[in-house]
């Protein structure tokens, strides 16, 4: 099977040729998470727990604007040398995500 076949007809990612440095980065944000869970746990302060939540919500906010880039510099650009109406899908569909970035 290709890799066109395998993700649906689209091709490689616009995250492919960065993808261990995006493992590692989640990694270290499920890292954030568990000792989110371990200072629960050990009933630490308050206001130590939510900085440590606002730390972890910026690494993820973070990690989304890279993939948010590398979705435009990839699969937009791509759309757009295509032509017809993949640009305007590609854009509609950039358009929602970050929509949904800016809800969150």
């Amino acid at each position: 099977m290709t890799t066109t076949e395998a993700d649906g007809g689209h091709g490689p990612h616009g995250y492919s040729k960065n993808k261990a440095d995006h493992l590692k980065r989640l990694r270290r944000i499920e890292g954030q998470a568990r000792g989110l869970q371990r200072m629960v746990e050990e009933d630490v302060y308050c206001i130590d727990i939510l900085t440590q939540v606002s730390a972890t919500t910026k690494a993820l906010q973070s990690f989304a604007l890279a993939l948010l880039e590398e979705h435009l510099a990839h699969c937009v650009a791509a759309a757009v040398e295509e032509g017809g109406t993949a640009v305007n899908d590609k854009v509609t569909e950039a358009m929602a995500a970050i929509s949904r970035l800016l809800r969150s």
